[in-house]
């Protein structure tokens, strides 16, 4: 009696247990089905009402008494959905990760179709021992498949296709046991002559020193901090600055500080910036013998305690450069860390001067100078989408020593050198140039990467000077500014596609010959190839019409340049740009990702250069405002001839909001940048938010991957190898890490560090990991765990003998990465 008494009791568990997993799968349909119908009425997939319908059936079914049709209509609706799914996966073409994506497509559903079938086999009363052992082993397997399969997809690292070959260097200078600017050189290849740490070695690479700069936030949902800092290694020191502009240098070979200076600037100083950023301090010597590192007195070392402390600096002949958020560049002894009082004012250049700021920080440097010859060049951003009389996008050169203004070159400017007179300002609502400067003092040029025209999304007031000179490479004389030739990457941009990434100096063949060129990479995904003395293409580009229909008042030009010879890397690699559909959305579970495709319908997308508009809820902006590649620059291996791109693939909503609804005062009147709803771009029709396309799990509306690293070949135009960049280890939905190291690909901010030992390093991507590649395969070979977020290009350097490779790791506020202060620094175990 008892045990029949225990029986009916399990079998009740059993049985609400049915119908719970019943319940749900019916509350999921009932969502599915109303979707469904939202979306049928936009033109999209009958799919969601189709089988919302049926799992709101089965579930009826169930409580109705009926379970067996219960179980039918969710098998029958589960492996529909398997197979519609895999159709418009292969459909759209078989990505990287689209293992993830069948996984957000019938997950759920299959859990929950396996569960309630489970629940309804074990509950039922003629159900006997061996079928109840048959299901629970049914079900353990399954377990255990999905934990190998994860086992399986696990990125880890694995030895190098093919031993370490020794190459010759030819061709221009690279950086070697010095780095000693933001790419290596002003060339910008971020490439390293250093071999000791290779494919063959690097297995042995570990942890030399860590140092922490004690520079944290101080101002959370204010500030935005990421210092994105690569440093600077020359002769005996290695430099670093922070977000908010501290400057340290350290022993190369033990990360012990020899001295630092903090500017004091005000976290209220740092509010308009996008993001806090020191990118790279500037570095000059002016080659005097009393400076050189040798000729320094020093106190006597202490043998394992404390290294020699330096008695003197090198009385100013050697300058550490840093510029600040609140406008000021200042000059530093590069041994002694003092401020050089004879450059400037008392050791500051006031960058504000002539900008008529209405704001402290509205416009800054966080690129760093570029040193060229004895002069200092700088741009600066400027905060964007506030006003369309936003500060003057001029870029200046100081000289190194004095700190005297040489020339001013501007869009608007027709003489650089041309002084301004009393009470002028630098024309203001010009494109800026907020990136890194590259320079070749061969040809006597610097290349400028330029950025928009003030107001982003609205350019109806624009004048064609500003258009000619946005998205432009512009390059100008060093000796004078005088602009030498433009070529403009996107015409009347009204998608914020500035050019991010520095301009890089590569030797290539043309028709025999060896040609000077300028390979510059786009947030649009274009590889334009330049000609570095004259500005004209080395490798076909075609003008390819664009979606037309402006925003009211403006224009949108009839085409668009598009970089044909060379892939596209804006999103999926490949020959064209990719274009995304209907197919393309993505949710974790079948609700956001019908609501992810109800928005796709109600935004306005016709492939790249859709413009913003006022009809619909938005645009639908792909490549997003991140790119495509960003600030972190392409890599160049010379020997290998291989470019090293990494991009996101992150779109954003464009909304236009109409003036009259615009209450946020834009900074300069009175507005805070964290204090805005909406971006006010004052002086146009229009404010605007650009919003992430995310799910409302706070994941990507786009299936993955939604980053890549890409090797392509420079003279041949064809990619080596791409692979997703990044896991979903240290991020997820909701912001909540998922601890699965599976490389789906994730948005990446930073750029590669390429060697002549064969590797690419790079952090970047949002989870915490600094990445060895190999470069002529893609096969990862090593990677360690960081402290904090990436989001910085790695360098190298040789000291004492020995090869280091360092990162910041500070993380990325607007990323949501793992915040810190950390610099890391590895070399290989063991003697040199």
């Amino acid at each position: 009696m008892a045990k029949s008494t225990d029986t009916d009791w399990t079998s009740r568990v059993w049985r609400w247990t049915f119908l719970a997993f019943a319940t749900l799968l019916g509350l999921s349909g009932a969502a599915m089905a109303v979707l469904g119908v939202w979306l049928i009425s936009l033109g999209g997939t009958a799919y969601y009402l189709l089988a919302g319908a049926g799992l709101s059936a089965g579930s009826i079914f169930a409580w109705r008494g009926r379970p067996a049709v219960a179980l039918g209509l969710f098998g029958i609706v589960l492996a529909a959905t398997a197979v519609w799914s895999l159709m418009e996966i292969g459909g759209k073409g078989w990505l990287p990760a689209w293992g993830i994506d069948l996984a957000g497509r019938v997950g759920l559903l299959a859990a929950l179709t396996i569960g309630a079938g489970f629940s309804r086999l074990l509950g039922h009363p003629h159900c006997g021992a061996l079928a109840r052992r048959l299901a629970i082993g049914g079900v353990a397997g399954l377990a255990v498949a999905l934990v190998g399969l994860v086992a399986v997809s696990w990125e880890r690292p694995s030895p190098a296709a093919s031993a370490f070959r020794p190459v010759g260097m030819a061709g221009a200078p690279e950086a070697g046991a010095d780095w000693l600017a933001y790419g290596g050189t002003n060339a910008g290849r971020r490439y390293s002559s250093l071999s000791q740490i290779n494919v063959d070695t690097v297995s042995g690479l570990e942890e030399a020193w860590s140092f922490r700069s004690g520079d944290l936030n101080p101002s959370e949902g204010r500030v935005f901090y990421s210092s994105q800092n690569t440093p600077i290694k020359a002769a005996d020191h290695l430099y670093v600055c922070t977000p908010s502009n501290r400057v340290f240098a350290l022993d190369p070979g033990s990360g012990e500080v020899r001295w630092s200076h903090d500017p004091g600037v005000q976290p209220r100083h740092m509010e308009s910036l996008f993001t806090a950023a020191c990118r790279a301090v500037a570095y000059h010597d002016d080659g005097a013998a009393e400076a050189r590192p040798e000729a320094i007195a020093r106190m006597p070392a202490a043998p394992g305690v404390h290294s020699p402390v330096p008695r003197d600096g090198a009385r100013c002949h050697r300058r550490v450069f840093v510029a600040t958020a609140d406008g000021r560049l200042i000059a530093l002894d590069a041994v002694g860390g003092f401020v050089c009082r004879d450059f400037g004012e008392e050791g500051i250049v006031d960058m504000t001067a002539g900008m008529g700021l209405r704001d402290p920080g509205f416009a800054s440097n966080t690129s760093g100078a570029t040193v060229a010859g004895d002069r200092l060049i700088l741009g600066q951003q400027v905060s964007d989408n506030q006003r369309r009389d936003a500060p003057s996008g001029v870029v200046r050169a100081y000289d190194a020593r004095s700190g005297a203004l040489l020339w001013a070159w501007d869009a608007l400017r027709p003489d650089a050198r041309a002084a301004l007179a009393p009470g002028e300002i630098y024309p203001r609502g010009t494109p800026n140039v907020w990136n890194v400067i590259s320079a070749d003092e061969t040809l006597g040029l610097a290349f400028l990467a330029t950025g928009n025209a003030a107001a982003d999304q609205w350019g109806g007031n624009r004048s064609p000077q500003e258009d000619r000179h946005t998205d432009a490479v512009v390059a100008v004389d060093l000796e004078t500014g005088e602009t030498r030739w433009v070529y403009t990457t996107v015409n009347h941009d009204l998608w914020d596609y500035d050019l991010g990434a520095q301009p890089m100096l590569v030797d290539v063949a043309i028709d025999g010959q060896t040609r000077r060129a300028v390979m510059q990479a786009s947030k649009t995904g274009n590889l334009f190839l330049l000609d570095a003395a004259s500005g004209q293409p080395l490798r076909p580009v075609e003008s390819r019409p664009a979606p037309q229909g402006p925003p009211p008042g403006d224009w949108v030009a009839a085409a668009q340049p598009q970089s044909v010879f060379f892939p596209n890397v804006g999103g999926v690699p490949g020959r064209e740009p990719e274009r995304i559909d209907a197919r393309s959305a993505f949710g974790l579970t079948p609700i956001d990702a019908a609501l992810c495709r109800i928005s796709f319908h109600r935004h306005r997308y016709e492939g790249m250069f859709t413009p913003p508009t006022v009809d619909k809820a938005g645009t639908l902006l792909f490549p997003g405002t991140v790119g495509g590649p960003n600030w972190g620059g392409l890599g160049f291996d010379p020997e290998r001839r291989l470019i090293i791109s990494n991009n996101s693939r992150l779109p954003n909503l464009i909304v236009l909001h109409p003036r009259e609804k615009v209450s946020d005062a834009p900074v300069g009147s009175g507005g805070a940048r964290p204090d805005q709803a909406v971006a006010p771009h004052s002086g146009t029709p229009f404010g605007v938010t650009r919003p992430i396309w995310w799910s409302p799990l706070k994941v990507p509306c786009l299936s993955p991957p939604w980053g890549y690293i890409t090797a392509t070949h420079i003279d041949t135009g064809e990619i080596v190898w791409s692979r997703p960049l990044g896991t979903g280890f240290d991020v997820g939905p909701l912001g909540l890490p998922t601890f699965l190291k599976i490389a789906m690909g994730t948005p990446n901010l930073g750029g590669p560090l390429v060697t002549a030992g064969g590797l690419t390093f790079i952090g970047a991507a949002q989870d915490d990991f600094l990445r060895a590649f190999e470069t002529e395969t893609g096969r990862l070979v090593w990677e360690a765990r960081l402290p904090a977020g990436p989001q910085a290009g790695p360098m190298t350097y040789e000291h004492d003998g020995r090869q280091y490779v360092a990162i910041t790791a500070t993380g990325h506020g607007r990323f949501e990465t793992t915040p810190g202060d950390f610099l890391q620094v590895f070399r290989l175990s063991g003697d040199p």
